[in-house]
């Protein structure tokens, strides 16, 4: 039999099976002629977004230079860079002693917005103590009283036949060391203890004594309390007397006599007077060579626009509180005067800060020195090498002073923080 080839029916399976290749073929080439195009225009998007990230950065980086140089500035303004803007808003006031800067950049509709926070240089000091004192210890007179805790590295004894009144815990480090005639409301941590009223527990170290105190509880300690430095290093101190160096010197003596004037930052080579009602504004610390006297009806005093944050007045030589002064912070209730000397004198009767009056927005420090707080005084804290407190002054400590914040003010350095993206 002979068999008969259909060449129709075979041509028209070839011809359908080329036209299958070729619409598959086609729908491929769409389909990754499509994801070109589509990552070409993502592509071009994210160039645009990278180009309004950095037009914003660079309106944030005029902006700090128009800052950091005090040169005019608007706000609201627009820099233009190429087919890029940024829309940039600068703080109209200080804000926490800190400029905030916005900046909005802008490329073919593609938003990047960008932030920073510019403020002045600041620098940190905990107070975690009412007072504290170094290895000179402490004297007490009659009644005086410290509202709050107290840590000292040295005794803490009776004058003049008198004691005193801890309100919370007494901390009295190293060997051989002693608490007197000290009534004490919360714990008390010695070496020794006599005469004292606890009311909390008497922690005492093995070797030490316990002669005519009482005590809500009593424990036998084996290792010695350990001594804690002062709160602020030299280092720290030294860096502020450079601070104020570079605002200026003025040579010799300076005095303010029944007149208003400002000062800061500056260093003074000889001694500074504020007398007869005289009154000194400080924009940024003073660094005294000699001594410094302060007296009748005088005020010193920051500028407000140390806002929340405290300043330093340093003096070599001796520092003298007369009566009817006033050391007085910005206005604003965490704002402190820190008064420092770094006399070494240890005499009470020639004391390294010797204050007659009270001074409820000072800081008192000496670094080296004995502080001697007279009768009938209230201050917020006081520490030194040696602390010497009269007859019926009160150091009411404050809750605020374990993170106190000092800035040379106006005058001071600057920091950059908070560089961010916000949308």
């Amino acid at each position: 039999m002979i068999k008969i080839t259909n060449y129709q029916e075979k041509g028209a399976a070839l011809l359908l099976s080329i036209i299958l290749i070729l619409s598959v073929s086609l729908i491929i080439s769409l389909g990754l002629s499509s994801l070109t195009f589509h990552s070409l225009i993502s592509a071009r998007n994210k160039i645009k977004s990278i180009q309004s990230y950095y037009t914003a950065e660079a309106g944030i980086e005029d902006s700090l230079l128009r800052l950091k140089n005090e040169m005019q500035f608007s706000s609201p303004n627009t820099l233009i860079i190429g087919d890029s803007s940024t829309s940039i808003e600068i703080s109209e006031e200080l804000i926490g002693d800190s400029w905030t800067i916005t900046c909005q950049g802008d490329t073919n509709n593609r938003i990047r917005k960008l932030t920073v926070t510019y403020g002045e240089t600041i620098n940190g000091v905990s107070f975690y103590y009412g007072a504290q004192a170094g290895e000179g210890g402490v004297i007490m007179g009659s009644n005086a009283q410290i509202i709050g805790n107290i840590f000292s590295n040295g005794s803490i004894l009776p004058s003049g036949g008198g004691g005193g009144e801890v309100t919370e815990t007494a901390v009295v480090a190293l060997n051989e060391n002693t608490i007197e005639a000290v009534n004490i409301g919360g714990d008390a941590y010695a070496y020794s203890c006599e005469d004292s009223d606890i009311t909390g527990t008497l922690y005492y170290v093995t070797g030490g004594t316990v002669t005519d105190c009482s005590y809500g509880g009593l424990v036998e300690l084996t290792n010695e309390i350990e001594a804690e430095d002062l709160p602020i290093p030299l280092e720290q101190i030294t860096d502020w007397k450079d601070e104020a160096a570079a605002g200026g010197t003025h040579a010799g003596d300076y005095i303010i006599y029944d007149e208003s004037d400002s000062l800061g930052p500056i260093k003074i080579t000889g001694n500074l007077t504020i007398d007869n009602k005289a009154t000194l504004t400080i924009n940024g610390i003073i660094y005294v060579q000699g001594n410094i006297t302060i007296e009748n009806n005088s005020i010193i005093q920051l500028d407000e626009s140390f806002g929340v944050l405290s300043g330093v007045i340093i003096a070599d030589g001796k520092i003298i509180i007369g009566n009817n002064v006033f050391i007085l912070g910005s206005g604003a209730s965490e704002s402190f005067l820190m008064v420092l000397s770094t006399n070494n004198s240890v005499d009470p009767a020639n004391p390294a800060i010797d204050v007659s009056n009270n001074a409820e927005g000072a800081i008192f420090y000496a670094s080296n020195g004995i502080i001697h707080l007279h009768n009938n005084i209230n201050i917020r804290e006081a520490t030194g090498y040696k602390l010497a407190i009269d007859n019926n002054t009160i150091i009411s400590y404050e809750t605020g002073l374990e993170n106190v914040n000092f800035t040379s003010g106006p005058g001071g350095g600057w920091r950059v923080e908070n560089w961010q993206e916000i949308e």
